[in-house]
């Protein structure tokens, strides 16, 4: 069950950022305390997180095969989501752990609702949906490399920490490829929704 203590999100201080674009807000202390006290939950989390991304890259590339680059990378991006998964399964397993059945992530639910559905407005905020998930994946998994005690799991963190950043800034160059103008303006809207999801949303043992 998740843990009904929602985020004060305060405003981002520099941590939520990338070069390409800042989350609103910041990770709420809550659930970094949360994250640590039920790690093995985050874990487990953590993997259905890896296996969504890639079959998300996949189904990225099946909808928008003309897109020129877009396919590549988005086969580029799945094999190495893959990997990921292969990695914490792995991990999983050294702690004695099963993957289990996916409980869900209403915070990507609630982000990807918000895509709108004519076809180039579609690739557009699909594009930009993936970029916020990323970033702020990429937030959390840097406070559990900044904040597990176990140093083995924070370089492991660490590591998929400057991946997911580089996810986020893949996702903004192709969006910035096929919408130019209207980026900025969309992104603005929905980076404001991604930080009430996070503020409004209860705190969960788990990634998101």
């Amino acid at each position: 069950m998740p843990t009904r203590i929602r985020s004060s999100c305060p405003v981002s201080r520099g941590r939520a950022t990338s070069p390409d674009v800042q989350l609103l807000c910041e990770t709420s202390p809550d659930w970094l305390k949360l994250a640590l006290e039920r790690f093995d939950e985050v874990l487990v989390d953590h993997a259905h997180c890896e296996k969504k991304a890639a079959a998300h890259a996949l189904s990225m590339l099946a909808a928008f095969p003309d897109v020129p680059g877009l396919p590549r990378a988005m086969a580029r991006l799945a094999r190495e989501e893959a990997g990921h998964l292969a990695k914490v399964l792995a991990l999983l397993e050294s702690r004695g752990l099963s993957l289990g059945r996916d409980g869900g992530d209403p915070y990507a639910q609630a982000l990807r609702a918000l895509v709108r559905q004519p076809p180039a407005e579609r690739l557009l905020d699909q594009l930009l949906v993936s970029a916020l998930i990323e970033l702020r994946s990429r937030e959390r998994l840097q406070l559990l490399a900044d904040n597990l005690p176990e140093r083995h799991l924070r370089d492991f963190y660490e590591e998929l920490a400057q991946a997911e950043a580089g996810h986020g800034s893949l996702f903004l160059r192709l969006a910035r490829k096929v919408a130019p103008d209207g980026l900025e303006e969309r992104l603005a809207v929905l980076a404001a929704a991604e930080a009430r999801f996070v503020r409004e949303l209860p705190v969960r043992a788990a990634i998101h």
